[in-house]
């Protein structure tokens, strides 16, 4: 079994320090037209950089582009999707963080790649293997407003075959696993089967790569029989919402590769990885697959100081380190 210690999506592009402020610089002058979109685009360039060595230096085995460029969530693939505008902010999920909703107006299709420059860039600058992390189409139309009429099952229908677009250009640009992110599902278990139909969708354009569908901000456990049965190659769950979660994989077992995040994103006190391992060993004869991915609960970028964000990260580290020592 292979232990890899990795990021859940976003971290922090600004911290503490004056040279950490460079993004909310640049964006304000950008709003102002004191900088062209060509010069903000190479900031969030040397950003995106910057944070990915971050992770590197915390220990990580393999780093996400840190999501630098997203407004939020929904959003960043939401403005270039035609049939959809983007409209005033809403609280997402039960978190401080807010997203800029889409409305629907129409039929929903692709103006063009969006992901497929953020992970070719963040691939060459890192040393480390890029997982790309990406929205999934539940979520999406879930988090958006109906305008069009079409109804949400078609909606779903377009946003997973947008998403499996872009699944396809990660694949081509060579990316070994990609993540998709669905905390939505948790809060609407009665529509497992329109979101499993679009699961299968994006399945489909995955080729060799290693599919990851990672849920967050809700409890997993009455669903967790059910996501198995997914055509995915890694299952990812949040276990700080799942108090009975350890105890359902201990009975059930897990045959696919899985990512345990049981290191809260959105808490400022640190854990301790000796406390975690005790957990982990009880869990570990259950795990069956080939790769356990230690991670955050969720990305970290909207809710923690970047030194925090950082600190975590060293604590998953840690966590993979001494998981390795058991088996």
């Amino acid at each position: 079994m292979k232990i890899v210690a990795t990021s859940a999506g976003s971290y922090p592009r600004i911290g503490d320090r004056p040279e950490q402020q460079r993004h909310r610089q640049a964006y304000a002058r950008l709003e102002r037209c004191e900088i062209t979109t060509e010069e903000f685009e190479k900031i969030q360039d040397e950003i995106t950089q910057e944070v990915i060595e971050e992770q590197i230096k915390a220990g990580l085995d393999l780093v996400t582009d840190g999501q630098v460029r997203w407004y939020d969530p929904i959003s960043h693939l939401a403005r270039a999707i035609n049939g959809c505008r983007i409209n005033g902010l809403l609280r997402f999920f039960d978190t401080n963080f807010y997203f800029r909703q889409p409305v629907i107006e129409g039929k929903l299709s692709r103006r063009g790649a969006v992901l497929r420059r953020e992970f070719s860039f963040a691939k060459k600058v890192s040393k480390k293997p890029v997982k790309p992390v990406l929205t999934g189409p539940y979520t999406l139309a879930k988090l958006s407003i109906d305008r069009s009429g079409l109804g949400l099952q078609k909606i779903v229908r377009n946003f997973a075959e947008i998403i499996a677009a872009e699944v396809k250009d990660l694949k081509e640009e060579g990316a070994e696993i990609i993540q998709v992110d669905e905390p939505a599902i948790l809060k609407h278990p009665e529509e497992f089967e329109l979101f499993s139909e679009a699961v299968e969708i994006i399945a489909g354009e995955k080729g060799s790569s290693y599919l990851a569908l990672y849920t967050y901000f809700g409890d997993v456990a009455p669903l967790y029989e059910k996501m198995l049965e997914l055509p995915i190659d890694v299952i990812g769950l949040d276990f700080t919402y799942s108090p009975r979660l350890p105890q359902v994989i201990e009975e059930q077992g897990c045959d696919k590769d899985i990512g345990l995040g049981f290191i809260d994103g959105r808490n400022t006190k640190l854990e301790r990885p000796e406390e975690l391992l005790e957990k982990l060993q009880q869990m570990l004869p259950s795990l069956k697959g080939d790769t356990v991915y230690i991670n955050p609960s969720c990305g970290l970028g909207d809710y923690l100081p970047r030194e925090i964000a950082f600190q975590k990260l060293k604590v998953v580290a840690a966590v993979a380190e001494g998981m390795r020592r058991m088996i």
